[in-house]
């Protein structure tokens, strides 16, 4: 990437730099932001779409606090990224909510419904109505709120036309994903199967189960937000970004989200990416690979020690989340991944733990 992004984005120097600020800007800004969501979520009219919008605030508050760490490195420009990066997680992390306890099993909802995200990184795309292929229609204009200040705010971002390109990309993926990885149970696995069929050459190295758990991630959109602060942003730059976040850094974000939540999602019958290797040997095996692939590919980009603490901090998280102390067999898939951690990894768990306490 150009010089001026190098010395215009102050990346954070160490995990120490990075938590202190987490703690002091990013978790205190993005909550008074989701605040101001629940708000509106709690003025829904129409009952389900309520409970959905306040339960995904409630329950996936993390999301966005995970998310607005890519706001960090361009600190003059949080205003922007922080209120960015939790609408467009707060239209995710909902739509998930409403896809996965539908009242509904239709993929072209699910497409509509999601055509929210599409629009809300496209600042000249005029919003629909998204709800209208289902029962539930009135949520006093929630959804298209959220869309319309992401589109507000990627207008305010200088290098947006060079990134765009790649962000609509993963926007198109997650959304293929979302429509798929929801229809009827008997259905998923056909249609997620002859979908890798069609982009299986964009990650050889991959077996479906891991590609699909690629496109999940918001991350590389994050990544990209942050690149778009930089006005002399060129595509290229923005398609090397786009190439160091996917496919390893996406899947291993989702595969570990996968990791701890097998009970859960046996419970409530919902598809998993972990459910589908040989043995806990392969799985393992297998999201070793993909931790080792990531840390190559960040390399490749200006403040790649920023990018990765974000790769030690995802195992932590995800790895000191108390879901892992519930399941026999992740437990030891943990201590696995965990043996050996570089001292970053290690100060992210503890601290993972400590913030879980306390905040």
């Amino acid at each position: 990437m150009s010089q001026s992004n190098q010395s215009r984005h102050q990346y954070p120097r160490n995990s120490l730099d990075l938590m202190r600020k987490v703690y002091k800007y990013t978790i205190p800004e993005t909550r008074k932001k989701l605040d101001e969501w629940r708000e509106q979520a709690e003025k829904i009219p129409n009952e389900e779409l309520r409970n959905q919008a306040l339960a995904s605030i409630r329950d996936k508050q993390f999301h966005c606090e995970g998310g607005t760490v890519y706001a960090l490195p361009d600190m003059p420009k949080r205003h922007i990224l922080i209120p960015l990066i939790v609408a467009y997680q707060t239209i995710s992390d909902y739509l998930d909510n409403l896809c996965d306890r539908s009242t509904s099993m239709d993929p072209n909802d699910f497409r509509l419904l999601h055509q929210s995200m599409l629009d809300a990184v496209d600042p000249e795309a005029t919003p629909v109505n998204y709800y209208a292929l289902r029962e539930e229609q009135d949520d006093g204009g929630y959804l298209r709120n959220l869309v319309t200040t992401c589109q507000e705010l990627t207008r305010q971002l200088p290098g947006y036309a060079s990134a765009k390109p790649q962000i609509q990309d993963l926007a198109g993926l997650y959304t293929d994903l979302q429509v798929y990885k929801h229809i009827k149970p008997e259905l998923r696995e056909t249609a997620l199967l002859e979908w890798w069929s069609e982009h299986r050459h964009r990650t050889p190295q991959f077996r479906w189960n891991e590609f699909a758990a690629a496109t999940g991630s918001t991350l590389g959109v994050f990544m990209l937000f942050l690149a778009a602060s930089d006005e002399q942003l060129t595509e290229e730059q923005a398609a090397s970004i786009h190439t160091a976040y996917f496919p390893h850094v996406c899947a291993l974000h989702i595969m570990l989200d996968y990791l701890i939540d097998q009970d859960e999602d046996r419970v409530g019958g919902d598809l998993n990416f972990c459910n589908y290797y040989e043995n806990v040997e392969t799985m393992l095996d297998r999201i070793a690979f993909i931790v080792e692939m990531a840390r190559s590919d960040v390399q490749n980009i200006p403040g790649s020690s920023f990018h990765r603490m974000i790769i030690e901090g995802l195992l932590a998280i995800y790895l000191s989340d108390p879901k892992v102390s519930e399941q026999h067999e992740v437990r030891a898939i943990s201590k696995r991944l965990m043996k050996k951690s570089p001292m970053t990894r290690v100060f992210f768990f503890i601290f993972s733990r400590w913030i879980r306490k306390h905040m």
